[in-house]
């Protein structure tokens, strides 16, 4: 196997037991990390000079709905009842299984662009297996390591037919990618379940979702609001009383659950994970960072929509982590009518909810997340000599107040480089963005959204 030895750069390792280096080298030895120390020596290996950079895990991004990618910029003013509207019953009936191929791979092209490495894709317009098929091939194609969370299309339903909400995720389609395209549980892009979940299906719907996924032992992410209106206020309940609420559940958003409900998808071992500047801007509620860690939980973030917000994991770390403390700065206030003696927060906390929690709400923490030996080598090199991040004197700060997308100057995934010297390796890019823009511009023609 080629040997790469990652040489003399500032590592954030995000693993305990390896630690950091303020100065140090990383042995890759194919796909894995072989050796991490201060000074590593392996003749023959190639040589990365990192002299000056930042080596850490890449980023994991827990929550994107990828295929969205051709229809940036349009949703910046949206609530969330203007989104499901415009976006689920206007926008996602137009594309074609080629835009979403075009989506996916340019989206997950951009996240390795930003430092990710790794993404949740939940991919909810799958009208047809062609859709389900040029979404993974996006993905394929880009190099990234991903979940493609297989969802089903929410349009508003025809005259005679079926709710989105009364209709069961596919079993059929399911075995079909967990049997061809998907079958191999050691590829870069593997499967996963995005379904209704509780708050947007029946309960009938529900238990078959949570049922299928313990059956093909799939993570089954969904979208949850927690409002008392919702169709199934009880569903988690239920759910645990079944033993089907455990490790494989990742719930996202979850923004009006009570204490009590919460509490009991973290004791079951389900993941949680927020998306922070979409949750503020559409209307969902405060993210639920600060209660989740109240409750012993491990939050992850994610972007979820690039129809309105930047991809950048930087940005959306931020967006979690300063607004909640300030709702605690608040709270202490308010209890002691002084100011707070210290942050609630700390920067190597925040860096996690990006990297190795969102790696274990993916099920993916043991071989991503961190670095250490033999684990696989998704690495990324941020450029501490940036204008904007140097002088770097405390590495983890730089990362977590200053940086963003454009300091990355090399990605690796499964050993393999993405990225080097700023620029991606991908070939025919400006032809595939191209072809994106063509394919937005089709589907947005002649629609009238709000703005």
């Amino acid at each position: 196997m080629t040997k790469t030895l990652i040489k003399g750069g500032t590592i954030i390792s995000m693993d305990r037991k390896t630690g950091d280096f303020a100065k140090g080298d990383i042995l890759v030895n194919g796909s894995e990390i072989e050796k991490i120390g201060k000074s590593i020596r392996s003749p023959g290996a190639k040589l990365i000079d990192a002299t000056g950079m930042i080596v850490m895990p890449g980023f994991v991004n827990a929550h994107l709905h990828t295929w969205q990618t051709g229809v940036r910029g349009v949703a910046g003013n949206w609530s969330i009842p203007e989104y499901l509207h415009h976006m689920h019953a206007t926008i996602a009936p137009r594309y074609t299984a080629n835009d979403t191929y075009l989506g996916n791979l340019v989206g997950a092209l951009n996240q390795i662009n930003l430092g990710a490495t790794t993404i949740f894709d939940w991919c909810h317009n799958n009208s047809t297996p062609a859709h389900s098929d040029a979404g993974v091939r996006g993905l394929q194609e880009s190099g990234i390591r991903a979940l493609f969370g297989h969802g089903s299309p929410k349009p508003d339903a025809a005259a005679g037919a079926k709710h989105f909400s009364e209709i069961p995720h596919p079993r059929k389609e399911l075995e079909r990618l967990r049997n061809d395209v998907l079958s191999d549980d050691d590829a870069l892009v593997t499967l996963a379940m995005s379904a209704l979940g509780v708050d947007f299906s029946t309960w009938e719907v529900v238990e078959h979702d949570f049922r299928l996924a313990k059956e093909l032992d799939l993570i089954i992410s969904t979208h949850v609001w927690g409002a008392p209106n919702r169709l199934n206020p009880d569903g988690y309940r239920k759910l645990a009383k079944l033993k089907l609420l455990d490790r494989r559940h990742n719930m996202v958003h979850g923004n009006y659950l009570s204490d009590a409900e919460l509490k009991l998808i973290i004791d079951c071992g389900a993941s949680t994970t927020i998306t922070p500047e979409v949750e503020i801007q559409m209307g969902h509620g405060n993210p639920l960072i600060g209660r989740v860690r109240a409750l012993g939980g491990k939050p992850s973030i994610g972007i979820d929509v690039e129809c309105n917000i930047s991809g950048d994991m930087f940005t959306v770390m931020r967006m979690a982590m300063q607004p909640q403390r300030l709702l605690d700065n608040q709270a202490t206030f308010r209890e002691t009518k002084a100011m707070v003696d210290s942050l609630s927060i700390k920067p190597r906390e925040a860096l996690e909810w990006a990297t190795i929690n969102a790696a274990r709400a993916m099920g993916l923490d043991r071989k991503i997340g961190s670095l250490k030996p033999g684990k696989q080598a998704d690495i990324i090199m941020i450029n501490g000599n940036d204008l904007n991040l140097f002088p770097v004197h405390n590495p983890i700060e730089s990362v977590v107040f200053h940086a963003h997308g454009g300091n990355v100057d090399t990605v690796m995934i499964a050993g393999k480089i993405q990225k080097q010297n700023g620029k991606l390796k991908y070939r025919g890019l400006r032809g595939k963005m191209d072809e994106l823009a063509k394919s937005g511009r089709r589907i947005l023609k002649g629609i009238k959204l709000a703005s």
